[in-house]
């Protein structure tokens, strides 16, 4: 027999053998079954607002468990009975709804021994040290914070010895980061509500467990109702981002470009539209491979967005051709970034791995700039058409210059050697 399945048998018959000799309900019978009735229903409500984590091939549930509070009221006998009562009618759900596990069953008497068993320490533990905590402020609410941080503890102390027989943590360190894991927030929750609960029920209050549990659904509700709004925009955003970054230099691509143009075009404001690209590319992949040729359009991309503001954008636009949008700069400063940009492409070549060596890749670069202001005479699109074209003119003088034009004031173009 596997390990784990008898650690697994082992804690269900030491929590029964403890059960049982425990000398019965610990409470008024009649009390008892009301507030296991209570207990019952809203445990098997709040059953599809669990949160389970996946740990290798188990499910570790995280949701709040009320074990504690029904130990602390009905004793060893007590808690035994509401956790099978409540872990047999999940193992059916899950049957009827056709998402059990392959051991659903072994996983069942798994979380009825180990649930039964922390409560019935919980329960000899609480009854030992309230004698003397009772004599301090908040002494009630210390213990029960301490017996939660050791059903806690013992919890996950129980799942590593599981998940070490079945392979799923491979060393005690596993084991100890796995134990350390538990939010001191979950262990609040968990405290709180049941020292709440246990209050209500040794003093017969009813309407206030039918209240805190219908606060705690409501609660569970509306986070989980904000943790897939925030999950769907997250999600959302990754995408977009997926669907607006070119995968080879992490910048964005022209999906993107298309769609600011499309915004800035009724701005009313300055831009200058940059349309670059690496001088003689083709003799890259030719003298190397395209994966020396790609790497080289990795160093294109980060030099240039190395020059740039928060508010410039940077585009690949396709190939080795990239477009870059200035913001908030005359026409003087936009020309002055590009010489500087251009020098700083020509002074520092790009590294790759060839041939089992690393090697120097030499690289320059053309630009067209175009400066104008949007939604005027002219838009945005066929500004952009206007700085291709500039970038036509520098390569036809010669590469490795800029040729610009100031849409404002409709200068001839200037090219810039060095």
């Amino acid at each position: 027999m596997r390990a784990d399945k008898i650690f697994i048998i082992l804690l269900f018959v030491t929590s029964v053998i403890v059960a049982i000799s425990s000398g019965g309900i610990k409470t008024n019978l009649p009390s008892y079954l009301i507030g296991l009735s209570l207990f019952y229903v809203f445990s098997t409500l709040y059953y599809h607002l669990r949160v389970a984590v996946k740990h290798g091939n188990t499910k570790v549930d995280y949701t709040i468990p009320y074990s504690l509070a029904i130990a602390l009221y009905g004793g060893p006998l007590g808690v035994l009975i509401y956790e099978s009562l409540y872990m047999t009618t999940v193992y059916f759900i899950r049957k009827k709804n056709k998402i059990a596990d392959d051991e659903e069953l072994l996983h069942t008497f798994y979380n009825i021994g180990s649930f039964a068993l922390n409560g019935s320490i919980a329960y000899y533990l609480f009854h030992a040290l309230y004698p003397f905590l009772d004599r301090i402020p908040f002494g009630f609410w210390i213990l029960i914070i301490a017996i939660t941080m050791v059903m806690s503890f013992l919890s996950h102390v129980y799942l590593s010895i599981v998940f070490l027989a079945m392979g799923e943590m491979n060393n005690l360190k596993d084991a100890i980061t796995f134990i350390k894991s538990r939010s001191i927030l979950d262990m609040g929750k968990i405290a709180f509500s049941n020292g709440l609960l246990f209050f209500f029920l040794v003093n017969k209050q009813w309407e206030m467990v039918t209240g805190l549990f219908l606060l705690n659904y409501l609660v569970s509700r509306s986070n989980i109702a904000i943790n897939q709004s925030i999950q769907h925009k997250s999600e959302r955003d990754k995408f977009e981002q997926m669907a607006y970054t070119d995968f080879l230099t992490e910048i964005y691509n022209r999906a993107f470009m298309d769609k600011k143009m499309a915004e800035l075009n009724n701005s009313k404001e300055r831009l200058g539209i940059i349309v670059t690209d690496i001088d003689s590319f083709k003799l890259i992949n030719d003298n190397y491979n395209h994966a020396v040729g790609d790497r080289a359009i990795q160093h294109f991309a980060s030099t240039l967005r190395s020059y740039l503001s928060e508010e410039d954008y940077l585009f690949r636009s396709g190939g080795e051709e990239f477009t870059i949008f200035l913001k908030n700069r005359s026409y003087e400063e936009c020309l002055s970034l590009v010489e500087k940009v251009r020098k700083g492409i020509k002074d520092t070549p790009a590294m790759a791995e060839y041939e089992n060596k690393t090697i120097h890749i030499p690289m320059t670069a053309s630009f067209g700039l175009y400066y104008y202001r949007t939604n005027e005479a002219i838009e945005i699109k066929k500004a952009y058409v206007y700085a291709d074209q500039l970038l036509l003119f520098a390569k036809d003088k010669g590469k490795n210059c800029i040729s610009a034009k100031n849409g404002l004031v409709d200068i001839p173009l200037s090219a810039r050697f060095e």
